[in-house]
């Protein structure tokens, strides 16, 4: 019986790899073709689009008058509408440009393709021979659809075809170069700016996308977002290898039968004036290096090496020596890591990051590196945010039906001089599971939980931890309440329409139901939570994203008895940039054209602070690193207590994208930033600045300046 199952299913398997992939994949349709047999689709669609073209072409006049031969190279898209869209147009003459854009816009809705029967775009480069002829060449592309089918592309050479040609240092020759940096299993560089490119897409109705843990990996964004048509839509048309390279192109481009790399220098040189300090101006000077590559089909690796010094804004500055670690060292540059000093007023920080990325199969990811990862829909995170240090992490993202799982483990440090022994720092050690859900086409449930435990009596990294399914309040009552810090949280998102989303977060670390009934506001209530809302091609002007998010995060929430058993690392939090015992309104502003861009944003808030002097020592909730034993009281406690502070931001950005396949872009950066504490100490200092800066980065990561 069990030989009769075992080839019954290897009868079942071999049929569904036996079919004809033609099954799964049906064309666009043209109404002259619908009455065609499913085999010669895809030849109708060739030859109506033709007929199209050949019989609406009119070719330029000053194209006769020059008797130019030659050729239109089109990339053009049949969207999941069944509309045309160009995506770009090489030719020599602008008024070849501007026909082609007539001619395909005079085509008309065609029924879209599929792709085992649900809607699909597909791709196509044609080209367009001068004088014109009665045939186009044709290369096509189907990109996967909204229900997660592997994919199944054909390669879209560059319209430049010199451009292809790269060194294969296996057979000394000069080879076809394919970037599939754009299909692999990296990450794409979490920024909110970049992201911002791809949002709607993601969040359109239908999608099942998960778009809550970040960052995403290039493959999971490609079924909705072609980020390689659109970076080559953007290529300047340039002859010499040194403008391929500086405008188009990675630095370097290698590949072999079963291994590709690519090596491209990393820059942030800026300089700036900041009109509260003291000295002349600001200066950020980064160099380094990035390297990205795979080894056969599944495992893929990336790192980057940063040497960089670095003089700030006035309140940047105090902020980052006020992180100061144990040590000789006078400052944590935040989200970075450790300052040296650096002539007499700058900081040294050199940084790394890295990491191993394999994907066994279609449905799992494991990642092992150094780094930083994100959770949540909006600007900010209170569950999971990428405001402090780099650290190490292992993530095994998890894919099946409408489901996404991601566990995290992270390797965290405790630097403050209080919790130093033998001159090394404190180990401590979180681990996450969160669990996202597509109910329906519109609406997404997140589930949250972590928890945070220390190396104290040589407990190390807690094997009972590992379990990637377990509740961790189970285990923290398992291995005593005070071996752990759980927090546990909610995520959620709704799809309106395909312009507007709204998403929320709520997080939990300590909760008494008598308390609430009771109406007394205790302590012991540590909660926060989010509500967003997000506007994609607001008002209808393309690539225009605004967005409003409100944040309100309890005293006390994030803090532990045991002090450390903060969500913290380096000093810095884990979840939003200003601990606790806040709350803060925010409205952004996003735009891009072609390789220009534009963000904006406004943060109104009030944080509570504590006091710190002789008469007032008590901890009033918003400094996470304090122990909870040294509150200021047990009821009426409310958000933004104590030394409370009103808090303005505004920042204005704009820039110019000089490599889009390295993100190299120039840049201006406005910011105006108004603190203004009930009373002024040593460490809560009131600011009003005004901090100007303009410079070239390669944008790789947040920047967060807004505290």
């Amino acid at each position: 019986m069990a030989k009769y199952i075992v080839f019954l299913l290897v009868c079942i398997q071999i049929s569904v790899y036996g079919q004809n992939q033609e099954s799964l994949e049906k064309p666009p349709v043209f109404e002259s073709c619908s009455g065609q047999p499913f085999q010669n689709l895809k030849q109708c669609f060739k030859i109506a689009l033709n007929k199209h073209v050949f019989e609406n072409f009119e070719v330029p006049k000053i194209v006769e008058e020059n008797s130019y031969r030659g050729s239109v190279k089109v990339l053009f898209e049949v969207d999941k509408e069944g509309n045309f869209l160009i995506l770009y147009i090489d030719a020599i003459y602008d008024q070849l440009k501007t026909e082609t854009n007539r001619v395909f816009e005079s085509l008309p809705q065609i029924k879209p393709g599929t792709y085992n029967g649900n809607p699909t775009f597909y791709q196509y480069s044609v080209v367009i021979n001068i004088p014109l002829t009665n045939f186009l060449d044709f290369e096509s592309n189907i990109s996967k659809s909204a229900d997660s089918i592997p994919l199944k592309v054909n390669r879209f050479y560059d319209l430049n075809q010199a451009s292809l040609n790269e060194f294969d240092a296996v057979n000394d020759s000069l080879v076809p170069f394919q970037n599939k940096e754009y299909s692999s299993q990296l990450n794409i560089p979490f920024t909110h700016s970049y992201y911002a490119r791809f949002d709607a897409q993601m969040n359109a109705i239908g999608t099942n996308s998960h778009t809550a843990s970040k960052p995403f990996l290039y493959a999971d964004v490609q079924p909705y977002y072609n980020i390689e048509a659109k970076k080559n839509a953007l290529a300047k048309d340039k002859s010499t290898w040194l403008g391929r390279k500086f405008w188009n192109e990675h630095l370097v481009q290698v590949q072999g039968e079963d291994y590709w790399f690519i090596v491209d220098p990393i820059f942030d040189l800026q300089v700036g004036k900041d009109t509260e300090a003291d000295f002349n101006s600001t200066y950020n000077n980064t160099r380094g290096v990035l390297i990205q590559g795979g080894l056969g089909k599944k495992f893929n690796f990336y790192t980057t090496v940063f040497e960089s010094q670095g003089r700030f804004a006035q309140y940047f500055n105090e902020y980052s020596e006020s992180l100061k670690a144990f040590g000789p060292d006078p400052a944590i540059i935040p989200g970075r890591g450790i300052g040296k000093r650096f002539k007499s007023d700058s900081y040294d920080y050199p940084v790394a990051e890295a990491y191993l990325s394999y994907s066994p199969t279609d449905f799992l990811n494991v990642q092992f590196g150094y780094g930083k990862n994100f959770i949540g829909d909006g600007y900010r995170s209170i569950l999971l945010s990428d405001v402090s240090s780099p650290h190490p992490f292992l993530k095994i993202n998890t894919k099946f039906w409408k489901i996404k799982y991601t566990n995290t483990w992270m390797w965290l440090n405790d630097v403050r001089p209080e919790v130093v022994e033998d001159g090394a720092f404190l180990n401590k050690y979180m681990a996450n599971h969160y669990l996202s859900w597509n109910v329906s086409k519109r609406l997404n449930i997140g589930l949250f939980e972590s928890v945070i435990w220390d190396n104290s009596n040589g407990r190390g990294f807690d094997i009972n931890y590992l379990n990637p399914i377990i509740f961790y309040r189970a285990i923290e009552f398992a291995t005593g309440q005070a071996a752990g810090n759980a927090i546990i949280g909610l995520s959620s998102k709704y799809k309106w329409n395909n312009s507007f989303n709204i998403y929320g977060q709520f997080i939990l670390d300590e909760f008494s139901l008598d308390d609430v009934t009771a109406g007394n506001k205790s302590w012991k209530n540590k909660f926060g939570y989010q509500l967003g809302v997000k506007y994609f091609n607001a008002f209808e002007v393309d690539n225009l994203l605004l967005q409003f998010e409100y944040n309100q995060v309890r005293p006390y929430t994030y803090s532990h008895n045991t002090i450390v058993l903060n969500y913290a690392h380096n000093n810095q939090p884990m979840a939003h940039l200003w601990g606790a015992n806040f709350r803060e309104a925010i409205v952004i502003g996003r735009y891009n054209y072609e390789r220009w861009f534009a963000d904006a944003k406004i943060i109104i808030g009030e944080r509570g602070f504590d006091f710190n002097t002789a008469d007032d020592s008590f901890n009033y909730g918003g400094n996470i690193f304090r122990t909870e034993n040294d509150r200021v009281g047990n009821t009426n406690i409310r958000v933004a207590q104590g030394n409370t502070t009103a808090v303005f931001h505004a920042e204005l950005q704009t820039g110019y994208i000089l490599n889009p396949a390295s993100n190299l872009r120039l840049f201006t950066n406005i910011s105006y930033r108004n603190f203004d504490p009930q009373m002024a100490t040593s460490t809560t200092i009131k600011s009003n600045t005004l901090w100007f800066s303009l410079g070239v980065r390669t944008d790789l990561f947040n920047w967060h300046i807004d505290f």
